[in-house]
């Protein structure tokens, strides 16, 4: 993956953790931890998005969806206001062609149905998996419209309110690192404390394993920049690697 000179090797915002390269023959995957809204997370995309050229830029959102945010990456204002990272990172990824790796899709479906047989989900879990899907297709389904009104007249219609933080892209790059590694670290110690209701773990493994298998598809085209939340980066890393 051919990058430019890094002069930002240094800053906080940037750290290890939420990089992980995993090489390929016919091209590299590079996973850009987030979290979403965050102004540490939105430099950290266009950073990485302003040294590497990739074929494609992959992120975590359902295909129907992206429309909406390349409508709000079309912003002359940098980082667009609305959209979060999604959209900072569609605004510096230059040519890249820009897709969608979340659900539900087709595949993910078939996915997320044969892990609840496995699992051997209970009529309650396979309920709650239902309701959850209802509304994120009710998400999407508003998001592909609110594009399509954008394409079509001059109204430009914000379907997500920006999440708000305790700091700001003005603050110093050393003050907005702490506080997405603290929220990072609230967010896991509430995960530990307790477990996940059952289909909320299915359709964790069901979006990283569907995620992680658009990627490996996606590479054979060239290197790919996948943008995906800080609870997937590990998941979908590891799906990768034993994909290779």
């Amino acid at each position: 993956m051919q990058s430019s000179d890094d002069d930002d090797v240094t800053d906080p915002r940037l750290r290890e953790e939420c990089l992980e390269r995993i090489p390929g023959a016919a091209g590299d995957v590079l996973l850009v931890g987030v979290v979403h809204d965050h102004p540490a997370s939105t430099y950290r995309v266009r950073a990485v998005l302003d040294r590497e050229t990739p074929a494609t830029l992959a992120l975590e959102l359902p295909p129907p969806a992206v429309p909406l945010f390349e409508q709000h990456a079309a912003d002359e204002r940098t980082p667009p206001p609305f959209g979060g990272e999604m959209s900072a990172a569609i605004q510096a990824a230059d040519a890249a062609r820009v897709v969608g790796i979340d659900g539900p899709t087709p595949t993910f479906l078939r996915h997320l149905v044969g892990d609840l047989y496995r699992e051997r989900a209970s009529l309650s879990a396979v309920c709650d998996t239902v309701r959850a899907l209802l509304s994120v297709t009710r998400e999407v389904a508003t998001r592909r419209v609110a594009a399509t009104v954008a394409a079509r007249t001059t109204l430009r219609i914000a379907v997500d309110a920006p999440t708000t933080y305790d700091v700001s892209s003005d603050d110093a790059p050393d003050r907005q690192a702490t506080d997405e590694r603290e929220r990072i670290r609230a967010a896991n110690s509430v995960l530990s404390a307790f477990e996940p209701p059952t289909a909320a773990t299915v359709r964790t493994a069901a979006r990283e394993r569907h995620m992680a298998e658009r990627l490996a598809s996606l590479r054979t085209a060239g290197d790919v920049v996948a943008v995906v939340g800080m609870a997937h980066l590990e998941g979908v890393r590891e799906r990768l690697v034993d994909a290779e």
